[in-house]
């Protein structure tokens, strides 16, 4: 319990806020949901991974601690929402979480792994519903910033998630599509937080060393076309993305706060 304590300590650090949080600004909770987009993602990835026998110890870790921490964070939003329409929203994500968490705990069965990934992006919906209120609510245009820096942390682990589920040959329609528009959306959203004209020149050095990882990590998302897997090397590559997005994103917020101030 104590190491699992100070892994959520850890992870939470790293996501650029303290746990939990109960006095968020607007710029802080776009953040936070947005993090609630990328765990969902994360968390399934981890139960792909040891279903798939893939680096099965650093998995369950990832696993673990996604859950702690998305649990930590909902808490925290519900403690934030200022509206009625935000509260609904995470009130739904409730819901679809109560249901999802017991899932994430059983050993992973793949003649059933298909109905549980479509659940799981009930889930992605749902939060992503959460940070678009909040948004709007915000209603500053560095806002859109946090929200796509955001995106980009979700799509990371959305693309290592499709990847490894088609590396279990769990291979259907759905997945494969998933797999293509998060590759398509990840570079088109890379190419406009590029193009920012709010970017200082700190984002813009941290934008490109994500241009050159990405452009890396491409070459192994082409080699399944031939039936050969990378799945050690797209989960790494994948994870080393999430942290360098959530470093821009937390940049982009700060640059939010500032604006409102």
């Amino acid at each position: 319990m104590k190491n699992l304590i100070t892994s959520l300590l850890v992870l939470a650090s790293l996501l650029g806020f303290s746990v939990p949080s109960f006095a968020m600004n607007d710029a802080e909770a776009i953040n936070v949901s947005g993090s609630q987009r990328m765990l969902s993602q994360r968390m399934m990835k981890s139960y792909l991974m040891i279903g798939a026998d893939v680096k099965t110890d650093v998995a369950q870790q990832q696993l673990d601690e996604s859950m702690g921490l998305f649990e930590e964070r909902l808490e925290a939003l519900m403690n934030y929402a200022p509206t009625d329409q935000i509260k609904a929203r995470l009130n739904k994500v409730q819901g679809i979480w109560n249901q999802h968490r017991g899932g994430l705990l059983k050993k992973p069965n793949k003649e059933q792994i298909l109905g549980f990934m479509e659940e799981n992006r009930q889930l992605l919906t749902a939060c992503n519903d959460v940070v678009v209120e909040i948004a709007k609510f915000a209603n500053v245009p560095s806002a859109e910033l946090v929200n796509i820096s955001g995106r980009q942390r979700m799509l990371s682990q959305r693309i290592a998630k499709a990847y490894l589920a088609m590396y279990w040959r769990i291979d259907s329609d759905e997945v494969r599509q998933e797999f293509s528009d998060s590759i398509a959306l990840f570079e088109k959203s890379l190419q406009k937080l590029q193009a920012s004209g709010m970017n200082t020149p700190e984002v813009e050095q941290a934008l490109q060393r994500v241009g050159s990882q990405w452009a890396f990590s491409q070459s192994g998302f082409k080699l399944d076309e031939s039936g050969r897997y990378v799945p050690t090397v797209i989960s790494v590559t994948t994870e080393s993305i999430l942290w360098k997005m959530n470093d821009i994103t937390k940049m982009y917020e700060q640059i939010m706060a500032a604006r409102n101030s």
